[in-house]
């Protein structure tokens, strides 16, 4: 493997940072990094808030559902979905901004790729990182909070700081249960889950030292047996996007 791979591979999330706050040439080389990614036909719909001031910190990890890291890290970055330059962009030349589902999952996506390229960057300089989607559990009260206007959504954050513990690595589904040659397979994502449950009843029983037995599908089953975070489409509908 190489350097890249290596550290690819090695990917934790970290819950607890030392008190240390990001430099600046920290921040501008992680989000510059997140900028070279890969953007579907170079719109770069996506924005960044960093979010540094103590109290609106504290609020985004109360938002979140009470995350304690959300408050305590080097920096908070918000990755959203941003339509609204475009609008602009396109107002600009007197031209009508049309946008549907399409556009919506371009932003999406854009601003996903973007982060991971952050993410990667943080860790490529001994930093951690800890994505938090729980700020979708408010997203209405997380985008008056960051003045985001019409047109943009907060997707997620992502903590960013000097790591104060060392988890282990969380190990993934095996790559034949995810991995499909030319055809998609349901045998071999049934194959996969079996076998990842198996390795995560001894990752969750060791990690717990016995006090937690159970197994992914188990911990999937309990998530998705009613629905997750609803109210996101009437708050999306809210913010101008139109999904049809």
């Amino acid at each position: 493997m190489n350097a890249v791979i290596q550290l690819l591979q090695s990917h934790r999330s970290i819950r607890k940072f030392k008190d240390i706050p990001l430099r600046k040439e920290q921040l501008e080389a992680i989000v510059t990094s997140a900028q070279m990614a890969s953007s579907s036909s170079n719109v770069q719909a996506y924005s960044i808030v960093a979010v540094s001031d103590p109290d609106k910190k504290q609020t985004l990890a109360r938002l979140a559902g009470n995350q304690t890291y959300v408050a305590h890290n080097g920096m908070f970055l918000v990755f959203c979905a941003d339509l609204n330059r475009l609008q602009i962009a396109t107002a600009q030349h007197g031209e009508p901004f049309h946008q549907n589902a399409e556009s919506f999952i371009v932003a999406t996506v854009d601003a996903a790729l973007a982060a991971q390229n952050a993410a990667v960057a943080a860790e490529s300089l001994g930093l951690g990182v800890c994505y938090i989607g729980g700020i979708r559990n408010a997203p209405d009260e997380v985008s008056r909070l960051l003045e985001l206007p019409q047109l943009v959504y907060p997707i997620f954050g992502l903590c960013i700081g000097v790591p104060d513990q060392e988890p282990t690595i969380r190990p993934r589904l095996p790559l034949a249960g995810l991995l499909h040659e030319n055809a998609y397979s349901d045998e071999a994502v049934r194959s996969g889950i079996e076998a990842y449950d198996r390795t995560m009843h001894e990752y969750y029983k060791v990690r717990t030292q016995g006090r937690t037995l159970t197994n992914w599908s188990r911990g999937i089953a309990d998530k998705y047996r009613k629905p997750v975070r609803a109210h996101i489409r009437p708050f999306l509908e809210g913010q101008g996007f139109r999904l049809d």
